[in-house]
C-alpha cells in the first residue's frame, strides 16, 4: 500500500486525537504521523513524526488547499478543515470509545456539503516504528486485512489512491490496530461515532465556572484523552521532540509521572471532584502501596517500569535524535511524596478520599520521614542534591494531611524540615534558594507557598515571588532558572508551567492584573489546535518538546479555575 512521504511539520499544527489508551497526531496535510499501538508505552505503528516509516493520510486531491480545523466543544474531535479552490472540503476524525486497551479504533469520515469533493488517500502502517514489514494482505470488497510485526490490522471502507464523495454525502474509514486476531465484522461507523459522542459527553464538564470556559474545557478533554481506563495519565503522547535543536533535551514521555499527575489531579480538584481527580488518586495510591519508599518517578499507564533508555537509530525529528524509555526510572525524587500528599489533601477535602489513599498516606509519610535529609534528583530530574523544592513541597503535604488526620505527627515533621530548610537554603536576599549550595533562584520554588507550606504573607514567600520576576521573567514568560551565564532562552525555552505558577502565586499575592495578564500571555502560547508542549520558544514563536503537555494544561485548567475567584 505505497503513498507519498509524510513530511514534518512545525509542532504547532498537528493536532491530536486519542482514547485515553492511546494517541494520534495528525498534521495539515491530513497525515496522521504518529500512534503508538496498541498502548502508548508500545512501538508507533505510524512513525513518520520521528523519520520512521508508516502514516496514513487522507487529504483533497487539489494541491492548492489552506489548512485549518478545529475541535468539536469539549471532545477530541478533530476536524481537519481545508479551503480549496473549488470547494471546502472536512475530515472528521477520532479515536473511538469506549476504549479498547488491545484494540485501537481510529475513525475518519470525509464530509462533502454543497459540492463533490475528492481526496488522496494513503495507507501505509509500519509495526516497530515503521521497519516491519507489511503481511498476509488481503482485500474482501472495501475491507482490507493485514499484519504487520505483532499486530494485527484492518481497514474498513478502504481505498488506495482517490475518493470521491458527492456533494451531501460523507465517506467513512474505520481502521482497526489490534495486538489480537479480530473477532467479528467490522465495527458500524454510524454506532462507533455516536459511542464516542456519548463517551465525550460523559466524561468532559462544561467549565462555565471558569475565567476562561472553552480553553478550560479543552485542557480538561486533553487530559482525559491522555488518561488510560487503569487511572495513569501519560506526560505527553510522543517521544523525542527536542526542546532544543542539536542540544540534547530528548526525551521519551509516554509514562505516567508521579508527579505531573498529582498536579493534575490537584488542578482537578481546584474546580470540581471531576472523575480525573479520582483516576489521579487511585493511580498514585496503587503505587505508592506497591512500592513505598521505593516509589519510582514514573510508571508505564499500567503500573509497569520504564524500560531504560535506548535509541532506535532513526533520523528523528528535524533538530532531534529518536529515544525510547527513561532514565528517570534509575532516579529518587522526593518531592513525589509531597506531591501525594497534596493530591490526597484535595481529594480528603471533596470527601472523596478512598481506602487505599489512606493506606498511601501512612506510606508516603513514612517515607518522608526516612528520606528527607537524603540527597534526590528534584523536580527536574538533574543530579543528587538536597534540593529546596523538595523538601518544601513535603512541608506542605505534611500540613495540608495534618488537617484531617495525623496532625501532631504531620505538624511535628512538617517543622522539623521547615526548621533545616530555613537554616540551609535561605538566601541572603529573603528568598528560597534552589539548594544548600546553589544560591540562584527556581521557579518550582513558588508551588510552596501555593501549596501551603507556609503562608503567602510570609517575607520568604513574598522575597520568592519577586526574585522569580525579576531573573526569570521575561516578557510575560518565565524561565525554569538560569543554567549558566548565558541570556535567558539561550540554554532553553520558557517553561509555560511555571508561567502559569507564577500568575498564580500573583494572585495569591492580590495582584489580580498582573496575574491575568501572565496568564494571558501563556494561555496563548499554542498553535490552532490549542495543544501545549513543556516549553516555547519566544524568540521563533514555536512550540519545543513533547506534545501535548499534561501538566501545562493541568496548570491552565487550574489557573482558570482559581483567578475566575478571590483565592481559596
Amino acid at each position: 500500500m505505497d503513498g507519498l512521504d509524510c513530511i514534518p511539520h512545525v509542532l504547532r499544527e498537528y493536532a491530536l486525537v486519542a482514547d485515553g489508551e492511546r494517541g494520534a497526531l495528525i498534521d495539515p496535510q491530513g497525515c496522521v504521523a504518529w500512534m503508538c499501538a496498541p498502548r502508548w508505552h508500545d512501538d508507533a505503528v505510524f512513525g513518520a513524526l520521528i523519520g520512521g516509516g508508516g502514516y496514513y493520510q487522507v487529504v483533497p486531491a487539489d494541491p492548492w488547499h489552506v489548512w485549518g480545523g478545529y475541535y468539536e466543544p469539549g471532545t477530541l474531535i478533530w476536524h481537519s478543515r481545508w479551503s480549496t479552490q473549488g470547494t471546502i472540503v472536512e475530515c472528521r476524525e477520532a479515536l473511538a470509545l469506549p476504549a479498547d486497551p488491545h484494540r485501537a479504533v481510529l475513525l475518519r469520515r470525509i464530509l462533502a456539503d454543497d459540492d463533490p469533493v475528492e481526496l488522496l488517500v494513503r495507507c501505509k502502517p509500519g509495526a516497530d516504528f515503521g521497519r516491519a514489514e507489511v503481511r498476509d494482505v488481503e482485500r474482501n470488497g472495501d475491507v482490507w486485512t493485514m499484519r504487520t510485526g505483532p499486530l494485527w490490522i484492518r481497514w474498513t471502507g478502504a481505498v488506495d489512491g482517490r475518493v470521491r464523495v458527492e456533494a451531501g454525502r460523507h465517506h467513512d474509514f474505520v481502521l482497526e490496530v489490534s495486538d489480537r486476531p479480530f473477532d467479528g465484522p467490522p465495527p458500524d461507523p454510524g454506532l462507533c461515532w455516536q459511542e464516542t459522542e456519548h463517551g465525550w459527553r460523559e466524561a468532559v464538564p462544561d467549565c462555565l465556572d471558569t475565567l476562561v470556559p472553552d480553553d478550560a474545557r479543552h485542557a480538561y478533554s486533553v487530559l482525559t484523552g491522555l488518561t488510560s481506563g487503569t487511572g495513569g495519565m501519560v506526560a505527553a503522547a510522543t517521544t523525542s521532540l527536542p526542546e532544543r535543536a542539536k542540544l540534547g533535551g530528548d526525551y521519551d514521555y509516554r509514562y505516567a509521572w508521579i508527579r505531573d499527575q498529582c498536579y493534575v489531579g490537584q488542578a482537578v480538584a481546584t474546580h470540581q471532584p471531576h472523575r480525573l481527580m479520582d483516576d489521579a488518586v487511585r493511580f498514585v495510591a496503587e503505587r505508592l502501596i506497591e512500592h513505598g519508599p521505593d516509589l519510582k518517578p514514573a510508571y508505564t499507564v499500567t503500573g509497569g517500569q520504564i524500560p531504560d533508555q535506548r535509541e532506535l537509530d532513526l533520523p528523528g525529528y528535524p533538530g532531534g535524535t529518536d529515544r525510547v524509555g527513561n532514565r528517570v526510572r534509575h532516579q529518587f525524587q522526593l518531592d513525589a511524596f509531597g506531591e501525594a500528599l497534596l493530591l490526597f489533601g484535595a481529594a480528603a477535602e471533596h470527601d472523596h478520599l478512598t481506602a487505599d489513599a489512606e493506606r498511601a498516606i501512612d506510606v508516603a509519610i513514612d517515607a518522608i520521614e526516612q528520606q528527607w535529609r537524603k540527597t534526590e534528583a528534584g523536580v527536574w530530574e538533574l543530579e543528587d542534591r538536597s534540593w529546596t523544592h523538595s523538601n518544601l513541597i513535603c512541608v506542605a503535604g505534611l500540613r495540608r494531611t495534618a488537617k484531617f488526620m495525623m496532625a501532631n505527627r504531620c505538624t511535628a515533621l512538617a517543622d522539623a524540615i521547615l526548621a533545616e530548610t530555613a537554616r540551609t537554603s535561605l538566601h541572603p536576599r529573603g528568598h528560597w534558594q534552589r539548594s544548600i549550595d546553589d544560591d540562584s533562584v527556581d521557579a518550582s520554588l513558588l508551588l510552596p507557598a501555593l501549596r501551603g507550606a507556609l503562608p503567602a504573607d510570609d517575607p520568604r514567600s513574598i522575597a520568592t515571588v519577586r526574585a522569580v520576576q525579576e531573573d526569570l521573567g521575561r516578557d510575560g514568560y518565565v524561565y525554569r532558572f538560569r543554567h549558566d551565564e548565558r541570556k535567558l532562552g539561550a540554554a532553553e525555552g520558557a517553561f509555560l508551567v511555571c508561567g502559569f505558577w507564577l500568575a498564580l502565586a500573583e494572585h495569591q499575592q492580590g495582584d489580580a492584573i498582573s496575574a491575568a495578564r501572565r496568564f494571558e500571555r501563556n494561555r496563548a502560547s499554542c498553535g490552532p489546535p490549542g495543544l501545549f508542549t513543556e516549553e516555547y520558544d519566544v524568540g521563533q514563536r514555536q512550540l519545543r518538546g513533547n506534545i501535548p503537555q499534561a501538566f501545562v494544561h493541568g496548570m491552565l485548567l487550574e489557573c482558570a479555575a482559581r483567578l475566575s475567584r478571590g483565592w481559596q
